[in-house]
């Protein structure tokens, strides 16, 4: 369902938001279909779509079949009224995109980061390689919103900064927003990850994604993006949706939060990897690659490279490397079952870079455990569903929070426009 607006002139660019979401989530659609969906007037739709024309949001995209009297024109957005960059924080790089209106990545490029960068350094390499990738794209600076970031949490939302984030050792409470304000001289939104690429699967997916559901993001960690009733849900500290710290049982193992029964210390791609080798030794390990056959202690600093040819090794079915990964799905599917019986969503959506070559392992464990002992299944089943943007997700979530924060209804970016 399509937020519905008003007819008051005085919120008109409220007004152009619905519609510009109307034609996005439904489109193509007619003038004569706006009215309906979006709870406006004739009159004011045929404005604000004359609008939305000359601003080069939309365009006429065709006709309707004729029905016996004029055909109607069909409305579509235009993948050229806007872009912005985005960019994916993670401990070993940062991923940065550009993208489009219609969430099409026009460029990309991955950033090295060393484990002891520093803040300020971090920004100035992710900065001057912005810059570079949109000077290649020959994007319209007139039409380039601002940039996007995308972090691993916890973020304080109000101060627009990323607070003692636990897989950037020398990190205390950094103010990103302000530094890549400075650094890129555009506006920037800022968002933890899993809530970025939330937004982006909403912002992208369209009619696929409109309504509710809860998004899983696998990165460096595991965490969630909620969306209720087309509504990103943050939290009173925008720190909703911490899902690595759910509990599990029998805890043992330390969190960075100080507890012992939270769930991402069993299912990251460190811990993981560590699973594989007190279960199956260096021999198993050794077999599949893994450089932390060699010297297990240190199997964090490796697990970057470690887990992609972990998830080739289960994709071929390599039977040490399922085991690991399906207790670790396992574990995820049963946090996802508390997580649907509390949100009541229809949908849980799986997504993040980590996930490559292991999402029908995942996806069959967290469909099995949200529908066969979910409260909700007398009623209806839960989809379990993989992203519709890829492992890209979290770079171009993080764009989103610039598009979907100028241009979808009611929302409220994180960040306000400098220069």
């Amino acid at each position: 369902m399509t937020q519905g607006g008003t007819n008051l002139p005085r919120v008109g660019g409220y007004n152009q938001a619905v519609i510009l979401d109307a034609i996005r989530t439904a489109g193509p659609v007619s003038r004569v279909e706006l009215a309906p969906l979006t709870g406006l007037t004739s009159q004011t739709v045929s404005n604000v779509v004359r609008r939305l024309l000359a601003a080069g949001l939309i365009t006429e995209s065709g006709h309707a079949p004729s029905s016996g009297g004029k055909r109607r024109t069909l409305l579509s957005p235009r993948a050229d009224g806007a872009f912005a960059v985005g960019v994916q924080l993670d401990p070993d790089a940062a991923v940065i995109v550009v993208v489009d209106l219609a969430g099409e990545v026009l460029a990309s490029r991955r950033v090295a980061l060393a484990d002891s960068a520093e803040p300020a350094d971090v920004v100035a390499r992710v900065a001057a390689a912005a810059r570079r990738l949109t000077a290649r794209t020959r994007v319209d600076p007139a039409r380039l919103l601002g940039t996007g970031i995308a972090t691993p949490g916890p973020i304080d939302g109000t101060a627009g900064e990323v607070v003692h984030p636990p897989n950037f050792p020398r990190w205390g409470r950094v103010p990103l927003l302000e530094m890549f304000g400075a650094a890129t001289g555009m506006p920037v939104a800022m968002d933890n990850d899993a809530t970025a690429a939330a937004i982006g699967e909403r912002w992208i997916g369209g009619r696929a994604r409109a309504g509710s559901f809860l998004f899983l993001y696998l990165g460096t960690g595991i965490g969630a993006g909620i969306v209720l009733n087309n509504t990103v849900l943050h939290g009173d500290s925008s720190n909703a949706g911490e899902f690595g710290h759910m509990a599990v049982e029998p805890g043992e193992r330390t969190c960075h939060c100080g507890g012992t029964n939270c769930l991402g210390p069993y299912v990251n791609p460190s811990a993981v990897l560590a699973d594989l080798l007190a279960r199956y030794g260096s021999s198993a390990a050794e077999r599949i690659g893994l450089a932390c056959a060699a010297d297990p202690a240190r199997v964090e600093e490796s697990a970057h490279a470690d887990w992609k040819l972990l998830c080739r090794a289960a994709r071929r079915g390599d039977r040490a490397a399922c085991d690991v990964v399906r207790t670790a799905a396992a574990r995820i599917g049963q946090a996802a079952r508390g997580a649907v019986a509390l949100l009541d969503v229809e949908r849980v959506v799986l997504g993040g870079e980590a996930l490559r070559g292991i999402e029908d392992i995942m996806c069959e464990a967290v469909e099995a455990a949200v529908n066969t002992t979910s409260v909700t299944r007398v009623i209806r089943r839960v989809a379990v569903e993989r992203s519709v943007i890829g492992e890209a997700v979290g770079a171009v979530g993080a764009a989103s929070l610039v598009l979907h924060g100028t241009y979808a209804p009611g929302w409220r970016m994180l960040t306000q426009p400098r220069g």
